[in-house]
């Protein structure tokens, strides 16, 4: 698979606690110059980057994050604010808790609710798989799907392990039709987010593959 085919694929990414505008900004100069599907960054930082990106690029932010028992309430908040500040993405965090409580109706109606505040702009859910099991996984798959959202996300990056391609595979057997996949968390070479493309994901996020393929370009090649 073509690089360029790649990363327009990838929600270049930077979520870390310490970031700062100026590496914000890099993020959004180096999305646009490579062609990414969108910037995924802080909620603070999102009114700032829209104004700055403008229709360059598409603005992603995260909700619940990075441990998602937030109250619905205050999930909804933050989308609709996100929003309102630029965002035309939203990943949301589900409530793990909720999960391993089988209060599956309570998943359901958050993110449908979420998807409602969304409207015609994108809702990614993470489920954060390395915190389930396999039974949890497919119950997800399915709850993502009658709830309406657009995609299922694997990781946020910031829990005990990334996407793995088991996952992908799991996700691909489970979702129904209208739903895409993201993974995201540890994607830390262009041979892994092909694979990870060629398995079914539509999406990846990562921070790693911009960095990889400047580090090409100035090593000439």
């Amino acid at each position: 698979m073509d690089k360029k085919e790649i990363v327009k694929h990838v929600d270049h990414t930077l979520l870390t606690q310490t970031a700062t505008w100026e590496e914000i900004k890099q993020i959004c100069d180096d999305a646009i110059a490579y062609g990414t599907a969108s910037i995924c960054i802080p909620p603070s930082f999102v009114k700032q980057a829209k104004e700055y990106v403008q229709d360059r690029m598409t603005v992603c932010t995260v909700i619940g994050f990075p441990n998602g028992y937030m109250t619905t309430a205050v999930k909804e908040f933050e989308t609709k604010d996100a929003l309102a500040n630029g965002a035309k993405e939203i990943d949301m965090v589900i409530n793990i808790g909720w999960l391993k409580d089988k209060k599956y109706d309570l998943i359901e109606e958050e993110i449908r609710l979420l998807k409602k505040a969304c409207g015609d702009n994108l809702l990614k859910v993470i489920i954060e798989t390395c915190l389930l099991d396999e039974a949890e996984k497919v119950k997800m798959c399915e709850i993502v799907t009658a709830a309406g959202a657009d995609y299922i996300k694997t990781s946020t990056g910031f829990s005990t392990a990334g996407a793995t391609f088991k996952d992908i595979e799991l996700f691909a057997a489970h979702v129904g039709a209208g739903v895409k996949i993201k993974a995201a968390g540890g994607i830390a070479s262009l041979e892994d987010a092909e694979k990870f493309l060629e398995l079914g994901a539509d999406r990846l996020g990562t921070s790693r593959i911009i960095k990889l393929m400047k580090n090409e370009e100035a090593n000439g090649y």
